[in-house]
């Protein structure tokens, strides 16, 4: 075994090892009573119920992320990398077609290993704790129409990339990243409009006083819009959300039907106003910049990695090219991949407690802020007690007892 095989091994469990820690530590963190500032959102028995939600999702993640790791050592130690290359070169269709249909291949092997467990995880898990909607009809639409955009949208992408990386020499990473940095911003026009709707209805909020308190407030802080969306989330399940997206005149506020139907009008103003505070703390635009930045970093260590012979022979592939050097080059960056996932979950959180707190001051009602978070705690069985090692490796937002904790001693906006 070469020197880049071990390195890519060692990343790669190290990763597991490390996962698996932090979901241990949160199954035992799940033995602690709700947080003071969180008394009384869950009734005892349904406190309990959320910890079961927590402790099943956890120890099914846990199984599915054991399973993938064996599937991958077990695909590369058995040379399967190499033997799908020559089938697919078998085929005479060149390195760019050719290239397309390799990576295609080990998307779909993995999509259709990683299908019982979403299947179950809809059918099983969440429908045990009440939470599915979703039909047998919708989630195979779902998956038919995701079939249908990654190759509209995805394969062109790559299809680009690979034809850059095999005749543009050293400058096909900085073309790819210019053509990568558009692509991103079309789809951020693109998604409220055309992608989005695919998979969700989406309506204009009625008129009335919930409608009328919206608008008023976005007037009041200056936030141009010109609609408020609802979205049919009941469709597939029965939490509740918010969001914002996209840019300019395609800016949109979504609110699940969910989350109108649980919360009264100064929540629901003050959920908005959260989401208004993510567009004003430029929130959004960091996300873009940060996201082409990093696309960009990858680029340049794909292109450095993959003329190195040495990571075609930790996986024993007889012919370097630029897609299998995709993957190896990927699974090379495993632990910058960590690196700067800590990084970005980091900022997110911290992005929360800015829009909180933009909330708390421009409505001038933090309480109900509170209250709403409390409710979507309840309503979503939250986890209420996460480790902090959990926190800091996956979520990208605070634990709920802190929000409160911070919208209880505001400092400005």
């Amino acid at each position: 075994m070469n020197g880049y095989a071990l390195f890519i091994a060692a990343a790669l469990c190290g990763e597991f090892l490390l996962d698996t820690a932090a979901h241990l530590l949160d199954l035992r963190s799940l033995k602690k009573p709700p947080p003071e500032n969180m008394a009384g959102v869950y009734p005892p028995g349904e406190y309990a119920r959320s910890q079961l939600y927590t402790a099943a999702k956890t120890r099914f993640g846990m199984l599915g992320d054991a399973l993938a790791l064996a599937g991958l050592f077990l695909f590369w130690y058995t040379g399967m990398f190499n033997a799908l290359d020559l089938a697919v070169r078998s085929l005479g269709l060149g390195p760019v077609r050719g290239g397309v249909v390799y990576i295609g291949a080990l998307a779909f092997i993995r999509s259709l290993l990683g299908l019982p467990f979403s299947l179950y995880k809809t059918f099983v898990l969440e429908a045990r704790f009440g939470f599915n909607r979703t039909t047998f009809r919708v989630f195979c639409t779902d998956l038919l129409k995701g079939l249908v955009l990654a190759l509209l949208l995805g394969v062109p992408l790559l299809a680009g990339a690979l034809a850059l990386f095999g005749s543009a020499g050293d400058s096909a990473w900085v073309i790819c990243w210019i053509l990568f940095s558009c692509f991103m911003l079309i789809v951020q026009f693109a998604a409220p409009r055309w992608i989005m709707p695919l998979f969700n209805k989406f309506t204009p909020l009625e008129e009335g006083d919930l409608r009328t308190a919206l608008f008023s407030y976005a007037l009041s802080v200056g936030f141009p819009i010109d609609e408020i969306f609802v979205m049919d989330g009941s469709k597939r399940s029965s939490k509740a959300n918010a969001f914002f997206t996209g840019f300019g005149r395609h800016k949109r506020i979504v609110l699940y039907d969910t989350l109108i139907a649980g919360h009264t009008t100064d929540e629901l103003k003050a959920i908005v106003a959260h989401e208004i505070g993510h567009f004003k703390k430029h929130h959004i635009l960091q996300g873009m910049i940060l996201g082409v930045l990093n696309a960009g970093l990858m680029l340049f260590l794909f292109s450095r990695l993959i003329p190195l012979p040495g990571l075609y022979g930790a996986f024993a592939v007889d012919h370097p090219s630029a897609y299998t050097g995709f993957i190896f080059a990927g699974l090379f960056l495993t632990p910058l991949g960590t690196v700067i996932s800590l990084f970005l979950h980091s900022l997110s959180r911290a992005n929360e407690f800015a829009a909180d707190r933009y909330a708390a001051v421009t409505t001038g009602d933090a309480q109900s802020l509170i209250a709403a978070l409390k409710k979507l705690s309840a309503e979503n069985l939250t986890n209420l007690t996460p480790h902090p090692l959990m926190v800091r490796l996956h979520h990208s937002h605070p634990p709920v007892p802190e929000r409160i904790s911070s919208l209880e001693r505001p400092s400005g906006t």
